[in-house]
């Protein structure tokens, strides 16, 4: 497994952390299979009772990997999409329960997989959004599922078209996470946490987890079949190539709604 994504084990609990801090974690297509295969492990491990998904540096996660972005065709933009969602559905259907520690920015598909875990902590630093708008993209990665089932639609929707980004306090005020805690506290809270679930009753949480899982409407398989067909579509617009081109020039996009 490449060093920027590492597993630890202990005493049931594996620990799986986003190692890219010098580029605020953002995705590239092997830190995403990486993932997928860390979870595919972990699902199967009998020594494993719970998750913790953590990363590096001042940044949970800066989203995708821009600078890779709008260089495929048709079937790569497919694959690159298909990758993603079989990552967020390894650590959402994850029989052990799988706590995610979010420190700084998670935004993109790094908010995406913060939500697909079963609880969320925050540091007092953490800033969640779903910032597609800017790159000319509609919300990926299963996040509009996720906020909807969470905060409603009128919240969801919101969050998807400012593209802001929501401080520490606002999201647990949202019910986007569990607890918020100081920076330097995090770590240890989120270990504390985690740990105890991992001595916890195995069977019975799973069961909680099935319950939860069952009560969402629709399913997040279906819903990410159709997020394929609408993001597949967008990928090719004008207008993403032209916010990709603003991303990485530090200007600001010009959409003409093509």
């Amino acid at each position: 497994m490449a060093s920027d994504i590492t597993v630890e084990h202990k005493e049931g609990l594996a620990v799986v952390t986003l190692n890219r801090p010098d580029k605020l974690n953002a995705l590239t297509l092997e830190m995403r299979v990486d993932v997928l295969d860390a979870f595919r492990e972990i699902q199967t491990d009998p020594q494993t009772r719970a998750v913790l998904l953590r990363a590096e540096g001042r940044a949970f996660c800066a989203g995708a990997d821009i600078s890779t972005m709008g260089k495929d065709d048709a079937w790569g933009d497919r694959a690159r999409l298909y990758k993603a969602h079989q990552m967020i559905l390894s650590i959402f259907n994850c029989e052990k329960p799988v706590v995610a520690a979010v420190r700084g920015p998670a935004v993109g598909i790094g908010l995406s997989m913060a939500l697909a875990c079963d609880v969320l902590l925050l540091s007092e630093t953490a800033k969640l959004g779903q910032v597609f708008r800017k790159i000319g993209l509609a919300p990926d990665g299963g996040a509009a599922f996720f906020l909807q089932n969470l905060i409603g639609r009128q919240r969801a929707t919101d969050l998807a078209f400012s593209a802001r980004l929501v401080p520490a306090e606002e999201a647990l005020s949202l019910g986007l996470a569990s607890q918020v805690h100081p920076d330097d506290a995090l770590d240890k809270a989120a270990l504390d946490y985690a740990g105890d679930l991992a001595a916890g009753p195995t069977f019975a949480l799973a069961g909680a987890k099935r319950l939860m899982r069952a009560a969402m409407q629709p399913s997040l398989e279906n819903f990410l079949d159709t997020e394929a067909i609408i993001q597949g579509q967008i990928i090719k617009s004008a207008d993403h190539a032209e916010g990709i081109d603003a991303f990485l020039n530090k200007r600001k996009p010009i959409f003409r709604g093509a």
